[in-house]
C-alpha cells in the first residue's frame, strides 16, 4: 500500500471524517508544516485564502 509519511507521521491517520467530510486538525497541519506560531499561522492562512 502506498503511504503518505511526513517527518515519520502517517497522514492518513491524521485524517478524520466529520459529518461526511474528511477533515484534519489545524494543530495536526501546524505540526507536519512546522509553523513557528503553531494553529495561528494556519488559521490566519485560512482566513486570508478564504475562496
Amino acid at each position: 500500500m502506498n503511504e503518505l509519511m511526513i517527518n515519520d507521521i502517517k497522514v492518513e491517520n491524521l485524517i478524520y471524517e466529520v459529518r461526511g467530510k474528511q477533515v484534519m486538525l489545524d494543530s495536526d497541519l501546524a505540526r507536519l508544516y512546522k509553523c513557528a506560531n503553531g494553529t495561528k499561522s494556519i488559521n490566519l492562512a485560512v482566513i486570508r485564502h478564504i475562496n
